[in-house]
């Protein structure tokens, strides 16, 4: 079975979609399988990460701008703003898409994993994901 969810993201920042893709696999009735979510866009990624402790989640995002700064005068794809190329090396250093597990009929993640979409750009968009779930 093939999904899609769309995500609206208010601007930077982890945000949840465990319970969307969840509810996917939950629909599609496969009991044992493979999850693939897959996101369609060059400035954002997807991350499983603890979903208990915001502070965590509040870390990665401080030390990823940090690590990763904006107005590099080395950058030159620049046309979208002070965040258009960092966005892009934030999403080739982490991944844009996600393999999880099924077993009896849910995802087979942890007990403080959760699933995000990372938007790495400041302004409010739409992302969407492909979801494949099979066996």
């Amino acid at each position: 079975m093939i999904g899609e969810i769309s995500v609206d993201v208010p601007g930077q920042g982890l945000h949840e979609i465990t319970a969307r893709v969840a509810e996917l696999v939950q629909r599609s009735g496969i009991r044992e399988g493979l999850c693939t979510v897959f996101l369609q866009h060059t400035s954002a990624s997807l991350l499983i990460q603890e979903n208990a402790d915001p502070a965590a989640r509040h870390d990665l995002e401080c030390w990823l701008n940090r690590l990763v700064a904006e107005n590099d005068p080395l950058y030159t794809h620049t046309q979208e703003g002070p965040d258009d190329m960092p966005s892009h090396i934030k999403a080739a250093l982490t991944a844009v898409s996600l393999a999880i597990p099924v077993r009896d009929g849910r995802l087979a993640l942890g007990t403080w994993q959760g699933i995000y979409l990372w938007e790495h750009r400041r302004q409010r968009g739409r992302r969407r994901c492909v979801v494949h779930i099979g066996t």
